[in-house]
């Protein structure tokens, strides 16, 4: 008598088989090795940008990339390796003498279908004391859609000249101002406009540069993203 190859519950054992073996398959495909280097250029920029009257948004993202605080302490809220298949690229960059490498970070995440990335913060280079941060912050952000998405939002700031004394100058006139004002109110008469305005000076910086770009990334693909004083490497793999 013949006996048919499967029965119906070897049937189902192969398909629930089959079902792991495609949904393991599905998940590597989400698996992604990210990779991100930031470098600053020591070389005289080639374009000198006209950054006047351009002020970033405030830096809003509550989870870390990358970010150095005053101590020199780097805190970051993912697994990083510094052992990169950028490493090459980004020594020849460096022995070029033209650049240096503020950051070298990669690590392992799932970037499914639909991924909607919350913005990392990064935040190193110099350490700004009148403007209380250092000298390149920002956020790099990852989605996914048909391929993945990285927008990056850099900016770059330098001590603005005689920021400190003109910080102070601003508070003990606001102080002067203040108690002349109070006198002045005592007497009857009315109250006095000091003439004084907080500009680049009272906030300790201003701005160099900025990088305002989202890239769609090809897997594999090394990519560049720069203005004329800091650079981003960007590499993808997926984790077949």
């Amino acid at each position: 008598m013949h006996k048919p190859a499967f029965t119906f519950a070897g049937r189902g054992l192969a398909a629930l088989a089959l079902l792991a073996i495609l949904s393991t398959s599905a998940f590597a495909q989400d698996r992604y090795r990210a990779e991100v280097v930031i470098l600053e250029r020591l070389a005289d920029p080639l374009l000198q940008e006209n950054m006047a009257g351009k002020m970033p948004e405030p830096i809003s993202s509550d989870r870390h990339l990358w970010v150095v605080d005053e101590a020199g302490n780097r805190i970051s809220d993912l697994n990083l390796t510094s052992n990169l298949t950028l490493n090459n690229s980004t020594a020849r960059l460096e022995n070029s003498g033209k650049y240096r490498v503020l950051m070298k970070a990669g690590w392992i995440q799932e970037f499914p279908q639909n991924y909607n990335g919350r913005p990392l913060a990064i935040e190193l280079g110099d350490y700004l004391s009148a403007a209380g941060h250092r000298a390149i912050e920002g956020t790099i952000e990852i989605n996914r859609r048909r391929f993945l998405l990285v927008t990056v939002n850099l900016n770059h700031w330098r001590e603005a000249d005689g920021a400190d004394q003109q910080a102070r100058i601003i508070r003990t006139s606001d102080t002067d101002a203040g108690q002349a004002q109070a006198d002045l109110q005592s007497d009857g008469d009315a109250p006095i406009n000091t003439g004084y305005s907080l500009g680049e000076e009272a906030t300790g910086k201003e701005l160099i540069t900025w990088i305002r770009e989202t890239r769609r990334m090809r897997s594999k693909e090394i990519h560049f993203v720069d203005s004329s004083t800091i650079g981003v490497l960007l590499y993808f793999r997926p984790l077949d």
